[in-house]
């Protein structure tokens, strides 16, 4: 050691070991985690989801217990944070969640941060895939129904309490004026077998006091003649882009399932609607075989 020059001496003459940081091994990782930080509202990942954790958090957890190839499963999953960081490590996956809001959150994470879409990519279990699932769903629980029909859209449901919806049961929002200029649809959802007229002048009259350019009504019977007078007498929204898209529209279910959306002026990749979660500096393939249900 003291020809490799590995030892040097005390003031009092006593040899020690010389020691280089970069051939320790450091200490084991603790249980307390504080080189993490907390999701901040500055932080590019946030998606705005209450409950959202540090994908660093879950990276290190399941790195810690898990190998490549693994399934990992997150049975409360959220807006999806440990199926995103498990499809980033290289691990298949099951993410379960109770309610069709943090369904479609999860989705659009995954498209966004690794391209994936459902159906191709992955499997989606629980949701409505037809007019008679989704009349059960109504049936039974009218606000899931609120949250699913909202997601076939890509809207943002209002956060309220229930009840407390003041005509508004989701949003839309776009630029068609420049980035700084964000615009509004209204969209409000009926899960009710009775629909009218008058649901289609509430909505007129709530997208005039909320100075939207757009108000859709989703529905799960097909409108009636006076309601489809009414929304034309609406009129037109015309967007500096070109084009004009009615002001006041009708869509049901069955129309949404077809693939039929609403006529609004974006372009793919610019909605404002959903904060974009970043891609992923490291995407492994797709593991289509595992499902993301509810």
């Amino acid at each position: 050691m003291l020809a490799a020059d590995r030892i040097f001496w005390t003031r009092n003459g006593v040899p020690r070991l010389k020691q280089y940081l970069d051939e320790a091994l450091g200490l084991p990782l603790q249980d307390v985690w504080a080189d993490i930080q907390a999701l901040r509202s500055w932080h590019q990942e946030r998606l705005g989801y209450p409950t959202q954790k540090p994908e660093a958090l879950l990276e290190r957890i399941i790195a810690a217990s898990s190998n490549e190839g693994d399934v990992v499963l997150d049975p409360f999953c959220g807006c999806g944070t440990a199926t995103a960081a498990a499809q980033k490590l290289g691990r298949h996956w099951v993410g379960i969640d109770v309610t069709h809001l943090a369904i479609t959150l999860i989705k659009a994470r995954l498209r966004d941060a690794f391209k994936l879409e459902a159906g191709k990519d992955y499997t989606v279990l629980g949701e409505p895939v037809s007019v008679p699932d989704a009349e059960v769903l109504a049936a039974t629980d009218p606000w899931q129904f609120q949250w699913w029909a909202l997601g076939l859209v890509g809207a943002r449901p209002v956060e309220q309490k229930k009840g407390a919806d003041q005509g508004i049961d989701g949003r839309l929002y776009f630029h068609d004026e420049g980035p700084t200029k964000t615009k509004q649809v209204i969209l409000s959802v009926k899960a009710g077998q009775n629909i009218g007229v008058g649901m289609v002048r509430d909505l007129g009259h709530v997208v005039q006091r909320e100075g939207a350019a757009i108000g859709v009504l989703i529905t799960m019977r097909e409108p009636t003649g006076p309601m489809k007078t009414e929304a034309v007498s609406a009129g037109f929204y015309d967007s500096p882009w070109g084009g004009s898209y009615p002001r006041l529209q009708i869509l049901t279910v069955a129309q949404l399932l077809a693939g039929e959306g609403i006529k609004y002026p974006h372009v793919e990749g610019m909605d404002a609607t959903f904060k974009r979660a970043p891609k992923a500096a490291k995407a492994e393939g797709p593991h289509p075989e595992l499902p993301l249900g509810d």
